[in-house]
């Protein structure tokens, strides 16, 4: 498989558009021109710090390794799902949450992924089980984020309908059951978006990389979408998970509303 390699001179060309958002930025008076360009050197320092990592990582043939920096990408993955939200659940109830959702589902994904279909061999190296568990984690951990966002402010709007329902009997799933409807509808609809229009109007990611790399495109379409089930999949389960777990930390087993378990809004 040949490919292009690309020089720094290239990524400072590709660079240029950024720049040109800046001025429209600075133009318009946004005030996006600061943040455009602490993100690409962000972006560019990480991407380049874990090239020269998982030039090591792969070369490694332990299992351990591999389990390392598995735990490494949830862990950071849960905490990235607890900062993004504007309504957080107080101290270590979301990052549980999180921890335990991305860990189950993007695990088990990821292991039905590698050995199920894709099944190298060995099973277990890294360089098999990262790219596709960044993937997933990636995916899901976007997912339970909106899953979470609009069940933790949707549970504050209708504070007085889910209590309502309570006091004439419903079980706190049933009391939920339209903000919880409304969650899993804003997690899983940018999904059913992507899955529509991949191949007519955009080309992933995946597979635009293994084109570049000189892949055959049919054989690039057969992974992409082989990808694309896996992370519907997985990011459809961690909604489901994120917004049934959501439900009973916001309840308590009386079921009764728990507000207080959330920190004040920012805002």
């Amino acid at each position: 498989m040949n490919y292009m390699a690309l020089s720094g001179g290239d990524l400072a060309l590709a660079a240029l558009l950024l720049v040109v958002n800046g001025a429209i930025s600075l133009a318009f008076r946004l005030g996006l021109a600061v943040s455009f360009g602490v993100a690409a050197v962000r972006m560019g320092v990480q991407l380049a710090a874990v090239g020269f990592v998982l030039n090591f990582i792969f070369a490694q043939t332990s299992p351990l390794w591999t389990l390392l920096i598995v735990l490494v990408m949830v862990l950071v993955a849960g905490y990235e799902l607890v900062q993004r939200q504007e309504r957080r659940f107080r101290s270590w109830l979301a990052y549980g949450l999180g921890n335990a959702t991305l860990l189950l589902v993007g695990g088990l994904a990821t292991l039905y992924a590698v050995v199920v279909v894709v099944h190298p061999s060995p099973w277990y190296a890294p360089r098999y089980i990262v790219p596709i568990l960044g993937m997933v984690l990636g995916n899901t951990l976007t997912s339970c984020s909106l899953a979470l966002q609009t069940l933790t402010e949707g549970a504050v709007r209708e504070r007085a309908a889910i209590e309502a329902r309570i006091a004439l009997g419903a079980t706190r799933i049933e009391a939920f059951a339209t903000v919880l409807r409304r969650a899993l509808n804003t997690a899983i609809t940018p999904l059913l978006n992507v899955m529509s229009v991949a191949g007519i109007v955009s080309l992933p990611g995946m597979m635009t990389g293994q084109i570049l790399a000189g892949a055959d495109p049919a054989e690039a379409a057969k992974y992409q979408i082989m990808i694309m089930f896996v992370l519907t999949g997985a990011s459809g389960l961690g909604a489901f998970a994120a917004a049934f777990g959501g439900v009973l930390l916001l309840t308590d087993a009386r079921h009764r509303l728990r507000l207080d378990r959330l920190a004040p809004s920012p805002t």
